[in-house]
């Protein structure tokens, strides 16, 4: 179970490492108007969402693992239940900027900067959602 958390873990860190930088980018690819910036930009959007993905899989993947290492306890745990909904929204955020990369390489910039930053800070809240969630275990 230990090794299942170690890894669980590292993937969680790797994968909000990235989801804390992607959206960044967005907020600089809105902001520049040179071409060649945004063509940069595009290629580090791009292969920076191809890096966080098996991260985001690997994340769910050894959490289901270490559910299963132990069902009875974590079926009556009441805060597994909403750190899943939290996940299930870090998912669907994570989505979202698939799309969001896919827009931008397509030149279809839809918002300003200022979208982009109040977007960035999203998965800020549901990591300590998470994180007090999974340490503290309230109930």
């Amino acid at each position: 179970m230990l090794w299942l958390k170690a890894f669980h873990i590292i993937a969680v860190v790797c994968w909000f490492a990235g989801i804390f930088y992607l959206p960044r980018l967005f907020v600089n690819h809105a902001l520049t108007t040179e071409q060649a910036t945004r063509e940069h930009l595009k290629i580090m959007e791009r292969k920076l969402y191809r890096f966080i993905t098996p991260f985001a899989f690997l994340t769910i993947a050894l959490g289901i693992a270490m559910v299963l290492q132990n069902p009875a306890y974590y079926a009556q745990a009441g805060w597994l239940k909403i750190k899943l909904v939290l996940v299930l929204l870090l998912a669907l955020y994570h989505w979202q900027c698939g799309r969001l990369v896919r827009r931008f390489a397509e030149d279809r910039i839809e918002h300003g900067h200022v979208y982009y930053r109040w977007f960035n800070e999203l998965p800020v809240l549901l990591l300590f959602g998470i994180i007090i969630l999974a340490v503290v275990k309230p109930f």
